[in-house]
């Protein structure tokens, strides 16, 4: 177990040169290895159009759960426009996404699709500006699109009067030499650790550094997708660690608090951070399964004439996957997804049913439900590799 200290971590002599114990990381870097390779090698099964909507899945997943993690709540339909439009997908019945929305998704697409272009401070003002387009965190005014003020920069809990100061990051006269020495040592042309240790070591780095008023968190979600994907050579997100943070979030807080308070050896942050990386990947790996399901759904069904509606709900099922839509779809959710009509739900549920695309879940009551029906091609997205 870690020891507490009575300094932060930045303020340990020795301070940014971390250490860990490589022998207790081999096993979570050794599992976190497999979890990588066994999604990247799912993804060769996609084509062109499959892996644009795969991506999508993922940044979608990666918008909402990233702003989650920090207590905001963004509307799924505007994500989903958002990433849409920024990946040349079809954006018929979304609405117009928000700035502060796209600004977010510009933010992870960006760190990803140019993985290999430096980071520089000129680089994160404008990740955090896009972040904060108006100036305002909900209802609170934030300096946008620049580096923190003089005020002490605190993490703290609790009423007035019996606040818990989790964290207190570096004072801000020190702030742009700490800053330039992250920078550099990111941008280093020979990384001197693992990929995966050093996007865990980015992550901890950085939100220690806690440089802005607020979108430290996300902006430091956002280096470690850029780490991975320096580590992987590509510029396509295939897993979310965001969603498995959010899925992680109170030992994810526990966590950083501890090692903040702790020394310079950081390695139970690590294992945890692995860890994470490993559950990630697996997680994703059921998202590839239901994006092959999806297009072969649509393969299957490519000669109904079906409508707007129709499209869209079915499409809403599909994207949760196999049980992922609690409950199945029936004539009130489909009036909530559509703004149609009850008797026009009515009758356009049962068409779908009459041209083989739901059926019955089985319970009955005041208004039935429905499902998926996946071709029976020997594709099965029940299955953790869908087969």
């Amino acid at each position: 177990m870690m020891q507490i200290s009575d300094l932060w971590i930045w303020q340990q002599s020795g301070w940014p040169q971390f250490s860990w114990q490589q022998d207790k990381l081999s096993p979570a870097l050794a599992r976190a290895r497999l979890a990588q390779g066994k999604i990247l090698g799912a993804t060769r099964l996609l084509d062109t159009n499959l892996t644009r909507e795969a991506i999508a899945s993922i940044l979608v997943e990666d918008g909402l759960t990233t702003s989650a993690i920090e207590g905001e709540q963004l509307n799924l339909d505007a994500v989903r426009s958002s990433v849409a439009r920024h990946l040349g997908l079809p954006t018929v019945g979304l609405p117009a996404p928000a700035r502060a929305v796209d600004g977010l998704i510009e933010v992870l697409l960006d760190a990803t699709q140019h993985y290999s272009a430096p980071l520089t401070t000129e680089r994160l003002l404008g990740w955090q500006a896009a972040l904060f387009p108006n100036g305002y965190s909900v209802l609170h005014p934030v300096r946008s699109g620049a580096l923190r003020g003089d005020a002490p920069m605190q993490v703290v809990s609790g009423r007035i009067g019996h606040e818990r100061v989790h964290f207190i990051a570096p004072p801000r006269p020190w702030l742009e030499l700490e800053l330039e020495r992250f920078l550099t040592w990111f941008n280093a042309k020979e990384a001197k650790s693992d990929g995966l240790i050093r996007a865990g070591l980015a992550h901890l780095w950085f939100v220690t550094l806690h440089p802005f008023e607020d979108g430290n968190g996300r902006l430091a979600r956002a280096i470690t997708d850029m780490a991975l994907a320096q580590d992987e050579r590509q510029s396509m997100r295939f897993f979310s660690l965001s969603a498995q943070i959010l899925r992680e979030r109170a030992n994810y807080y526990t966590y950083l608090e501890r090692t903040q308070r702790g020394g310079l050896d950081v390695t139970e942050w690590l294992v945890w951070f692995l860890i994470q990386i490993e559950a990630a990947a697996t997680a994703a790996q059921q998202s590839i399964t239901n994006t092959l399901a999806k297009a072969q759904f649509w393969l299957h069904h490519q000669a109904n004439s079906l409508n707007e509606r129709q499209h869209k709900v079915l499409n809403r099922l599909l994207d949760a996957g196999p049980k992922g839509f609690e409950g199945g779809i029936n004539t009130r959710k489909y009036i909530s997804l559509t703004k149609t009509s009850r008797a026009t739900a009515y009758r356009e549920l049962s068409e779908l049913v009459a041209k083989g695309c739901l059926t019955s879940t089985g319970k009955g009551g005041r208004s039935t439900s429905y499902e998926i029906i996946y071709p029976c091609d020997g594709y099965d997205p029940h299955h953790p590799n869908g087969r």
